[in-house]
C-alpha cells in the first residue's frame, strides 16, 4: 500500500494547482461579511424593538400563532409552524436565548443553512472533473500508462478529494467564526443548545430533549455535513468517471442538487422520494428538531439511504474505471 501515498500526494498537489480552493475561500470571505452584516443589522433592529429577548420570542411565537389562524396557509406548511412554535416556547421556559449574537451561535445557523445547497456547490467545484477534467486535458493517458493499478489512481483520488471535503468544512466553520466574531465577540461556546426534539404526527414530543453546549452541538453538526458533502462528493466523482466532458459532469451534478433541494421542498406527499440522495442531505435538521421532509423518516434512516447511495457510487466508479476502455 505504500505505493499508494504518492499517488495521494500527486493528486492533492493537482487539486490545489488547479486554484479552485482558492475560489472558495475567496467566496467565503465575501458571502460571510454580508451575512455577517445583515446578521448585526437584525440584531440592532430587534434591540431597538426589544429591550428583552424574552419580549422578541414571545412576539415571534405570536407572529406564528396569528399565521396559523389563517385560511389561506395550507395545512401542510402549518405543522412547520405549530413545532416552531413548541420549540421556541421550550426555549423561553427554560430561560435560553436560541438567537443570542455572538460569533458561535452565528457559526452553527450559518453551517445549518448552507448544508442543502451552498456546501454542495462548493464541493462539487472540488469534485466534478476528478476524471474527466483528466479526459479532456488529456493527462489521463499519461497517467495510466504508469504501472499502477487503476483501483489505486481512483482510490487516491478519492483519498484526495476526502481531504479537501474536511478542510472546505473546516475553512467555512473558521471563517464563520472569525469574521462574525468581530462583530459579535468570540463568545457563546458554552452556551446550552436544545436537541433531542422528536416529531410525532404533527406535533413535538420534549421527553427526550436535553441541553448540550453549544462546541458539542457545532461539533456533531459538523459532522452530519461532512457525511452530507462526503455524499455529494462521491457521487460526482461517478459522474465524473462516467462522463467524458468536464462541463457535462459539472452540470449534471448541479442539476441533482438544486432539483434535489427543491423537490425535498414538495416530496411530502410522494412517499418513495424520501429515497432520493437528495431528500436525505440535511441531516443537521434531525439535531435542530425540524420536521423531515416525508412523514417517518429519522436520522438513522437518512444515514442508511446516503450509505447506499454512496456505496452503489463506489461500486459503478471502480467498476467502470478499472475495466472500461477510458483512454478512447
Amino acid at each position: 500500500m505504500m505505493d499508494i501515498l504518492p499517488l495521494i500526494q500527486n493528486e492533492t498537489l493537482k487539486i490545489w494547482k488547479k486554484k479552485r480552493f482558492y475560489v472558495i475561500l475567496l467566496i467565503l470571505l465575501v458571502l460571510i461579511p454580508l451575512f455577517t452584516y445583515a446578521q448585526m443589522r437584525m440584531a440592532q433592529t430587534n434591540a431597538d424593538n426589544f429591550k428583552d429577548w424574552r419580549n422578541q420570542i414571545q412576539q415571534q411565537i405570536t407572529d406564528l400563532q396569528n399565521t396559523l389562524a389563517s385560511d389561506r396557509m395550507p395545512e401542510e406548511w402549518k405543522k412547520y409552524d405549530r413545532i416552531k412554535v413548541q420549540q421556541l416556547q421550550y426555549y423561553l421556559d427554560h430561560d435560553v436565548n436560541p438567537n443570542s449574537p455572538d460569533a458561535a451561535t452565528f457559526t452553527r445557523q450559518f453551517m445549518a443553512s448552507s448544508v442543502s445547497l451552498f456546501f454542495p456547490l462548493l464541493i462539487l467545484a472540488l469534485a466534478s472533473d476528478l476524471v474527466s477534467g483528466e479526459r479532456t486535458s488529456g493527462t489521463i493517458k499519461m497517467l495510466l500508462t504508469r504501472p499502477v493499478k487503476r483501483w489505486k489512481i481512483l482510490f487516491s483520488k478519492l483519498i484526495a478529494l476526502t481531504l479537501y471535503v474536511s478542510l472546505a468544512i473546516i475553512t467555512t466553520g473558521a471563517v464563520c467564526y472569525l469574521v462574525s466574531g468581530l462583530v459579535f465577540g468570540y463568545g457563546g461556546w458554552t452556551m446550552p443548545v436544545f436537541t433531542g426534539f422528536v416529531i410525532n404526527s404533527g406535533s413535538i414530543d420534549v421527553s427526550g430533549v436535553h441541553p448540550v453546549p453549544q462546541w458539542q452541538f457545532v461539533i456533531m453538526q459538523s459532522g452530519l455535513i461532512w457525511v452530507s458533502c462526503m455524499t455529494i462528493a462521491i457521487l460526482a466523482l461517478m459522474v465524473s468517471v462516467l462522463l467524458r466532458s468536464t462541463a457535462a459532469s459539472i452540470v449534471t451534478m448541479m442539476a441533482a442538487v438544486i432539483s434535489g433541494s427543491i423537490l425535498a421542498g414538495m416530496a411530502s406527499s410522494w412517499e418513495t422520494a424520501k429515497y432520493i440522495f437528495s431528500v436525505n442531505i440535511d441531516l443537521t435538521d434531525y439535531l435542530e428538531g425540524t420536521p423531515p421532509p416525508i412523514a417517518g423518516m429519522d436520522i438513522v434512516f437518512s444515514l442508511s439511504v446516503l450509505g447506499v447511495w454512496m456505496l452503489g457510487a463506489l461500486i459503478v466508479s471502480f467498476g467502470v474505471f478499472t475495466k472500461q476502455d477510458i483512454l478512447n
